[in-house]
This record gives C-alpha cells, sequence and structure tokens, in this order.
C-alpha cells in the first residue's frame, strides 16, 4: 500500500511539473506584444520630456506602466524622466526594473550608469560600461560613448554649490 502511494505521489508531483512548465506565467510577453494603449502613453510620455513638462511625462509613463508593466522602455524613460529631476537613485530603481525584464537593455544599462556618476558610485557606473562594451563588442554602440562621456565629466551634482545662508546675529 505504501509503495502504491510513493508511487502515486511521484505521478502527482510529475503532472504538476509538468502543467507548471507548460503554463505561460503571467505578464511575461515579448516585446513585440507589449499594449499598444501602453506604448502610446509612453510616446505621450516622451514627448512631454522633451518638451520639458516632466510632470506630465511623468504622469504618462507611469500609466503606461500600469496598462502594460512589462513595457520596459517606459521603465527607462522615467528613469530620464528622473535624472532630469535630479531624483537619481529613482532613476537607478526604474533602471533595475527594465533589466529585470531585459538584463542587456544598453539603454538601460547607460541611464543607470549616468545616475550612478551623478550620485558618485563611479565604480559601477564603471561595471555597467564594462556591461555595455561586453554586449556591444567591436561593432560599438552610441551608448557606451554617452557612458564614458558621463564617467569621464564626473558628478555634475557635487559641483553645484549653493549659495551660503547668510547667518542671523
Amino acid at each position: 500500500m505504501e509503495s502504491g502511494m510513493q508511487s502515486f505521489r511521484g505521478l502527482l508531483l510529475a503532472g504538476l511539473a509538468v502543467i507548471a512548465t507548460a503554463a505561460p506565467v503571467s505578464g511575461q510577453r515579448p516585446d513585440d506584444q507589449i499594449s499598444p494603449k501602453s506604448i502610446a502613453l509612453m510616446h505621450q510620455g516622451q514627448a512631454a520630456l522633451s518638451a520639458g513638462k516632466f510632470e506630465d511625462a511623468e504622469n504618462a509613463l507611469e500609466t503606461a506602466l500600469a496598462v502594460d508593466p512589462r513595457n520596459r522602455w517606459a521603465y527607462v524613460d522615467l528613469a530620464r524622466v528622473a535624472e532630469k529631476q535630479r531624483l537619481f537613485g529613482k532613476a537607478i530603481r526604474m533602471t533595475a526594473k527594465a533589466l529585470l525584464i531585459e538584463p542587456n537593455d544598453l539603454d538601460a544599462i547607460a541611464v543607470q550608469g549616468e545616475a550612478m556618476v551623478e550620485m558618485g558610485a563611479t565604480a559601477r557606473a564603471q561595471d555597467n560600461l564594462q556591461k555595455l562594451q561586453t554586449i556591444c563588442g567591436a561593432k560599438g554602440c552610441p551608448q557606451v560613448a554617452q557612458l564614458s562621456g558621463a564617467i569621464s565629466r564626473g558628478p555634475t551634482v557635487a559641483s553645484v554649490k549653493s549659495s551660503p545662508t547668510p547667518k542671523k546675529d
């Protein structure tokens, strides 16, 4: 009887394993299956970003992600908005989300590296540059030059000095 139960358990587990691996994972879609509504909202956000309307861009991009959280380009554009707002930690978080979807997203790696430079994490930005160089190989990519330039310039946040507050007697 015990042998029969073990055989049944083994068969049941094997069946569950087959079902689990055969069933599509909810929310995982290839890039070409991103919701058209999400893509339209992303384009709206990109236009607002180009026009310097950061709040409008952020709203459109966040809505694009609510419509389809697999839209990795919206995460990267949201990171660009965060950089313009000097929210470099947020930029790093947004690009990290894009990289969870596609670990070799060249724009996400470059934008993340630029935000790292701004936060003074030049060594980590250098790691991103090496990753870009590995992915791009001999053909090169514009993202390599983009991040390399940011690393060479260094953080601009540190160079921005606030005016001293006058002392009150």
